[in-house]
């Protein structure tokens, strides 16, 4: 069964909306953050996907973005630094029935809870993490990140970062996640529809999302968050659909040799050699080439990178239980007293 093919669990009482989703926290971001986009978005989302409300649990490490459980009217933990996706691990496997979320950001997720999250998403877990990429470490007071770009000037690199930023659609699709995504802020009906398809995901879904921190780094996704701009500098991905782009739709992605090429044309004359997204592939080749292409000379991808179906891990988990049990009655002074066992003198 394929994410489109999931059916919701039908909804308890009567139907929810967004309303139902607010908590009654003052939202405590500074005005203009990108969070406050996404959390709406989030809000409005989950009504639609008929879960009772108390299925729902979101789960957080340590930043800006990690505020988010207090703002859902939904059960919740803020966790601590970069170990969100290990409370969600065990969180699902011994309730598989939850719709358990991980909210975290470029610093939470891919600095201390880095090795966290590549190990959550090469399992499996059923779990859907929203990472919040600003480029910047916003609660610390604009330290650069992981995701920062080589030369960023900041309080704790006056001269400029040597480090190379991680790529975060690339760190997921190498740790085997089963639907990698990304989506802009300011986009809230892409952000909504990519959104929607990972929650009905059955597997870890990882969706990266450009937001804005107005304070520290403003203007970090301008070039592809601007509404006047995005059309000439993001391409959507469509499964089954050729890479076209640009506001009259007149250029076009294909392969030359092994590296991608933007190509023009005339609108409603698009080449037949264009390269045709596949988000099932067997192999993520597709996908990580298209991870790698970056601004200036490409344009920036949104959309479902890869998204393929395996064993979520507490299925697995219940398989080797259930088989256990056909042994027979569990025995513990048999387990105890046989086999291995040795006098401590």
């Amino acid at each position: 069964m394929n994410d489109e093919e999931l059916t919701s669990l039908p909804a308890s009482g009567p139907m929810l909306t967004r309303k139902d989703f607010v908590s009654d926290q003052m939202v405590r971001w500074c005005p203009g953050c990108g969070d406050f986009a996404i959390l709406a978005t989030v809000q409005k989302l989950l009504p639609s996907l008929g879960h009772p409300r108390e299925k729902y649990v979101f789960i957080s490490g340590i930043g800006c973005s990690s505020r988010f459980p207090y703002y859902m009217n939904t059960y919740g933990f803020h966790s601590i630094h970069g170990r969100a996706p290990t409370f969600a691990t065990g969180l699902k496997c011994m309730r598989p029935d939850l719709q358990v979320w991980v909210v975290t950001g470029d610093g939470d997720g891919l600095s201390i809870g880095g090795n966290h999250l590549i190990h959550a998403l090469r399992r499996n877990v059923d779990i859907k993490i929203l990472l919040f990429n600003n480029k910047i470490y916003g609660l610390t007071k604009g330290q650069t990140s992981p995701t920062s770009e080589v030369g960023k000037k900041t309080k704790s690199t006056p001269y400029g970062s040597v480090d190379y930023p991680i790529n975060p659609i690339s760190i997921a699709l190498a740790s085997e996640a089963t639907f990698v995504a990304r989506a802009v802020d300011t986009d809230l009906n892409f952000l909504s529809d990519v959104l929607s398809r990972a929650a009905k995901h059955k597997g870890s879904a990882f969706v990266e999302i450009f937001q804005n921190c107005i304070v520290f780094n403003d203007g970090a996704w301008e070039e592809v968050s601007e509404k006047s701009m995005r059309d000439e500098t993001t391409v959507n991905l469509a499964h089954g659909q050729p890479l076209v782009f640009g506001k009259n739709k007149n250029r076009g992605i294909r392969l030359k040799g092994w590296m991608p090429e933007v190509v023009a044309f005339e609108p409603g004359k698009a080449p037949s050699d264009l390269l045709v997204h596949d988000e099932k592939a067997p192999s993520p080749a597709l996908a990580h080439m298209l991870a790698r292409m970056e601004r200036p000379d490409y344009p920036v991808p949104q959309g479902v990178f890869r998204c393929v179906e395996r064993p979520a891990l507490h299925e697995l988990i219940n398989g080797q239980v259930a088989e256990a049990k056909k042994v027979g009655t569990p025995d513990l002074q048999k387990l105890l007293r046989g086999g291995e066992t040795w006098v401590v003198q």
